[in-house]
This record gives structure tokens, sequence and C-alpha cells, in this order.
């Protein structure tokens, strides 16, 4: 692909962001540590600096080489980029006398330049920074102003070359993606070619070239990611796509054989392992949560390891690894970080597996995992699928599992999950379930004295759950599960909710 924006990160919350709002254009992007940047450049056809926690100023600051870049790319700098522009070509950055953060107004736009067409007075900006450009390079020439901030925007003369002290891709700057669509498309003369039905054709013929006749397993686990993938390798390949679905005994209920015949329904060749009994017998008398994640890990690549030999000639696995896992980010001392994020569906198998890894969905954030699967005509009910944690209920039962506490615990999440559903809030939160608390407490139930379980429920929103903020459900509606729960759930006299941001809570308990 030979029209792509290159996305250096000096490690800003938002880069990310950037990048997601660069292929909501339609245009393709990637992130790369600002001290990490590819060899081979000419793929890229415009470049953006991100924003960052460091001020140019210090003795520290991120430091780029941008000596092929600057003046022969069309370049984007954002907040610390912008600064980083100004400070190293001869203007001025300072401290601001007051902390610039929040929302801010335009107040002064410069007719003329293309790159703010369709950007007038009073548009709502959103800031974020500790210094300010006092005075901008000889060579600048100020676009726009904000009344507390005077250089918001500028460029250089003679380039392509343009600095933005607010933040475009963020929600609160309204005509953010405006000004992203007059950088990249207008200015910079990017094509708008990158869509789920292009991604498709693309990614099905770069497989079948690379997989050829081999065979191929996929472990599925019921989520977005590994469903997508299955079903662009079934494109690809056909019945060469061996996917294998694990029952770990954790799943929510009933939850393994529905989404067996739903697997099934879509054509792929799919072989369901119950291996319930195994997991909950490894994870006996286990107390300490990372030991029962270990567990269930390592029992899944046992289990996984014997049904993957049942498969002759099989030579790739498949993973449903998406862009987030793989992104090299720069981490608060400014360095790139010391690992990449490694996830994918099976959960890391030994070298004795000797398969060589494909995974089809690599360059997608989760918003484009979901509308390729939409546009490969998957159902919304496994495209729409609430995030669902690897170790499964394993990590809701506080304290050690059995099978009676599963039970207990899949009744519970099967009435809360079907009742937001059916009060239509389902789609409204990211993701929801519940916790078995490891105490009793005292009820009373037709006059009698009860001393039964407390169960916990959690409904979230986010968007890559990195952070997340609870859901103020209806009272109306928390008064309902809880009386179900109560009514139909034996061994269950009390439940609460759980209202914890993360941070500092985490969306799961253990």
């Amino acid at each position: 692909m030979q029209n792509q924006v290159l996305i250096l990160d000096f490690g800003s919350q938002y880069t990310q962001l950037i990048a997601r709002r660069v292929r909501e254009l339609n245009i393709y992007s990637e992130i790369k540590p600002y001290n990490k940047l590819p060899d081979d450049l000419s793929k890229f056809k415009a470049v953006i600096l991100s924003g960052s926690p460091f001020s140019v100023r210090a003795e520290d600051a991120p430091h780029p080489d941008l000596s092929q870049i600057k003046g022969k790319k069309p370049l984007l700098a954002i907040c610390y980029g912008a600064q980083y522009l100004a400070h190293f070509n001869g203007g001025n950055v300072a401290p601001s006398a007051t902390r610039e953060y929040g929302r801010a107004n335009l107040s002064m736009v410069k007719d003329g330049d293309p790159f703010l067409n369709g950007v007038g007075l009073g548009s709502q900006v959103w800031m974020s920074h500790s210094d300010t450009i006092k005075q901008l390079p000889e060579s600048g020439i100020l676009l726009a102003s904000t009344k507390d901030v005077e250089n918001a925007a500028f460029r250089l003369e003679g380039e392509k070359t343009y600095g933005i002290q607010f933040h475009p891709e963020v929600y609160h700057s309204k005509d953010g993606k405006q000004l992203l669509k007059n950088f990249l498309v207008d200015i910079a003369q990017l094509e708008q070619d990158w869509t789920p039905d292009a991604f498709v054709e693309t990614t099905v013929a770069e497989l079948q070239e690379k997989i050829g006749q081999d065979k191929v397993i996929l472990g599925l686990s019921g989520g977005v990611d590994s469903s997508v993938a299955a079903m662009l390798l079934h494109k690809a390949i056909g019945d060469r796509l061996h996917c294998i679905f694990v029952n770990n005994g954790l799943l929510r209920k009933n939850e393994f054989h529905s989404v067996l015949e739903q697997y099934q329904g879509m054509g792929l060749n799919v072989k369901g392992v119950d291996a319930s009994a195994r997991f909950l017998d490894a994870l006996k008398g286990e107390e300490d949560p990372e030991t029962k994640r270990k567990i269930i890990g390592r029992v899944f690549i046992e289990v996984f390891d014997d049904e993957s030999q049942q498969v002759e000639n099989a030579t790739w696995l498949a993973q449903g690894t998406i862009y987030p896992d793989r992104i090299e980010s720069v981490s608060a001392s400014g360095g790139p970080s010391a690992v990449i994020k490694s996830h994918h569906n099976v959960g890391g198998l030994p070298d004795y597996m000797k398969l060589k890894v494909v995974e089809p969905l690599h360059l997608l954030f989760k918003d484009e995992v979901r509308r390729v699967g939409a546009n490969m005509g998957m159902e919304p009910s496994i495209l729409g699928r609430h995030p669902f944690p690897g170790p499964g209920l394993g990590i809701r039962i506080l304290g050690d599992i059995t099978p009676e506490k599963v039970a207990i615990l899949q009744d519970v999440d099967a009435i809360f999950i079907d009742a937001l559903k059916k009060n239509g809030l389902y789609d409204k939160v990211w993701q929801a379930g519940a916790m078995l608390l490891p105490v009793n407490s005292v009820g009373v139930m037709g006059d009698e004295r009860t001393y039964e379980k407390c169960v916990a429920l959690r409904a979230v929103e986010s968007t890559d759950g990195m952070t997340a903020d609870w859901v103020n459900l209806p009272y109306e509606f928390l008064q309902q599960v809880s009386n179900e729960i109560i009514n139909k759930v034996k061994g269950v006299n009390r439940v609460v909710y759980d209202i914890s941001s993360k941070p500092p809570a985490t969306i799961e308990w253990e």
C-alpha cells in the first residue's frame, strides 16, 4: 500500500485515537515510536506527530529525526509536535501562566488556507498542555488563535507543514475530523480507499497466496476477533481451516452449545471440545487469582495441543490478534515500552507446536473488526457481543472454584445479561457481568433466616478497556434484576452493584 499515513508516537494518551480518526476517513495509518522510524518511508504520503506528556524544553525531550520528513512530505504536528516544530526551528516555547486544559474556542481564523476550510470562528477545540508557543519560527504563518492561546495553529512557509496546539482527534474538538480531512485529502492528496470491502478483498487474496494448500488451525473463543478472523480464513481457504472451540467449564450459561451451533450455521469447519471436567479438576481448591489464570491457560494449551494433533499436516496457527495488541508504544519514561503486548485466542503456545502464525486482523482496531465482519454478512449478535475474559467465570468467582459455584454464577449472569437485552440496554454497555463473592450474608426469606452468597453486578462503558466508567443503570432496572436473581437463584440472598471506575479499580475483580 502506497497510500498511508505515518503517526509518530511521543507517548500521548491520544495517539491511538489519532490513528482511529484517520481511518474513519478511510485512510490507512500506522503508529511507530518517534525513535524507531521505518527504514523505508516511501509508502507514507503524510506524517503526523502526536502529543506527549513531556516538555520540548527538557533535556530528555523526545527528539525524532525528521530529516527525511519535514519539507519533503506533508507534516501535521499536534500539541507537543507543534511545540517541537516551533522550538527547534527558531521559535519560542515557554511555560503557560496557567495550565491550558479543556474546551476552548477559536477567536481568530485566517481566511484562504485550505487547512481551515469549513472551520470558522467560535469552533470548539480541546487543549491539553502546560507549555505554550510564545513565538512562531521566522517562517511561521499564524492560522488560528483562541482567547488564551495566540498560536493555536500555524504553517511553515514554503512547506506543507502544519502545527496545531489543540487535539483534533478528540471528540471535544468539534471540527477535528474536518481539519484532518483538509490536511490528508486536500493538502496531502491521499485517497480515501481504506474500506471494509477493500480490506476483505485484499486480505483474502493475501491469505490465499501465503497459505497455499496448507491447513490452518484456529482456536475460537466465541468473541468478535476470533470469529471475524475465522470468517476471513474461511473465505480464503474453506474447509482447510480447522476451528477448535473449547468448553473450559467457565463459559456463560448454555454458551458452549449455542455458540457452537452458531459457528456451524456460519459454515465453519469447527469442532467443539467439552473439557470442562478437566479444567474444574485442575482448579480444585485453588484460591489465588494469578494461579487460577495460569492453570486455566496451561490446561487450555494442553487441550488445544491434543486436538490440534488430530489435524493431519496442519502447518499454520491462526490468531485473532488485532492492531492495538501489536502497537509498540512509548512508555511513561519516554522510551519505547519494554515489550509489545502479547495477546491471542489460545493464550500463548509452547515452542514444540511448530506452527507458523497467521494473523488476518493484525492491521485492524476493534471497531474496524466489527465493520469487516458486517461487510461479510456476519450476525449482529456475534459482532456486538460484549468482551468476555479468556479465563471466563474463573476470575469472576472470587476464591476457589467448584461446579456448584459455577452453576450459581451462570444463572445470575444469565438473568443480568438477558435483562439488559430485553430492556434495550445491552448495546449501550461495553461490558457487563456478575461476580460471586467469597462471603455469606444474613437474610430473611419466608420468615426464615438465611446465610447465603452475595453477588456483585458490573456494567461499564469504555472504548478499549484501558479505562472504563461504571454505567448508571436505572434504579428500576436494578431493582427488577435483583429481585429476579434472589427469587430464582438458590444460594444467593444479596445483590450489590459495582460503581467503581477504572482506574483505580479494574473491570474484572480478579
